[in-house]
This record gives C-alpha cells, sequence and structure tokens, in this order.
C-alpha cells in the first residue's frame, strides 16, 4: 500500500458505481438512489462515456421545484457542467480540486469511460490527508455568493 501523502484516488474510490442514462426518467433515477444509497448518479452515453451527473439536489431543485414529473426526462435535470477526476490523481489534488469547484463527490474516468468516484467522506473515513479533506469540507460548505 503506497504511503497516505502519495494514495491516489484508483486507491480509495468507489468502483462498484450506479450509471444512469439519458433514455431513464427522474422516477428512475431515484429509485436507483434509493435502491443504492446514494445521493448521485453519473450519467453515461450510449458508448458509456460520462456526459454528466443527477444528484438529489438536481432531483429537487430543477424537477419537484420546477413542477416535472417523474416521468420526466434525466436530462432535463442533470448536472452537464462537471469536473472529472482520473484514478492517478492524488488524493491532495482531487481535494483541492472539489474545494475550488465546491463540490463534494468527484466522478473518475479513465479514457472517458467511468472507473469510479470519490466522495469528500471517502477521504476522511479513510483518514487520507484527513487535513486537505477537512479544508475541502470546509470550502465547499460555506454559503456561494447569489
Amino acid at each position: 500500500m503506497a504511503k497516505v501523502e502519495n494514495r491516489t484516488l484508483r486507491e480509495i474510490m468507489t468502483k462498484d458505481v450506479a450509471t444512469v442514462t439519458l433514455k431513464d426518467n427522474v422516477y428512475e433515477v431515484a429509485c436507483k438512489m434509493r435502491d443504492w444509497n446514494v445521493g448521485v448518479i453519473p450519467v453515461v452515453d450510449e458508448k458509456d462515456d460520462v456526459i454528466g451527473v443527477i444528484t438529489d439536489r438536481d432531483i429537487v431543485i430543477r424537477g419537484l421545484a420546477e413542477k416535472h414529473e417523474g416521468s420526466t426526462a434525466t436530462e432535463v435535470v442533470m448536472t452537464r457542467d462537471i469536473v472529472l477526476g482520473q484514478p492517478s490523481m492524488t488524493v491532495d489534488e482531487a481535494a483541492k480540486i472539489m474545494a475550488q469547484h465546491q463540490i463534494r463527490r468527484l466522478p473518475v474516468v479513465e479514457n472517458g469511460k467511468l472507473v469510479g468516484i470519490v466522495a469528500l467522506g471517502d477521504m476522511a473515513i479513510r483518514q487520507v490527508h484527513h487535513d486537505e479533506a477537512s479544508d475541502a469540507l470546509q470550502q465547499i460548505s460555506e454559503p456561494a455568493p447569489h
């Protein structure tokens, strides 16, 4: 096992990740979130390239609050402008990117294909770069300017 300072996302990421496609609707995404006990699901295209994510917050803000029904297409509520990580990226690099973009979860791709996802909690739970994870969480938790 690598020293803590040299840990990569490949070593700490969750590899078994649920995905949805543009053919799925919001109801199906919500059921998958419930079944997998997750708050974010990557959206992939027909080639399995990551094209976005859909979060529980997306469903509430862009779905329910906009009076969309469960049959609404995933693409209506998903987030397309996403930040992606690479498996070889260090935990420190990922924590800095997550803090900069105020995100709690980072899909990890290799050649455009999803290979895992890392959450800020993964960094803290596994006691990897605790200071960086704490700093990132503090920056992410700050209210965004309106």
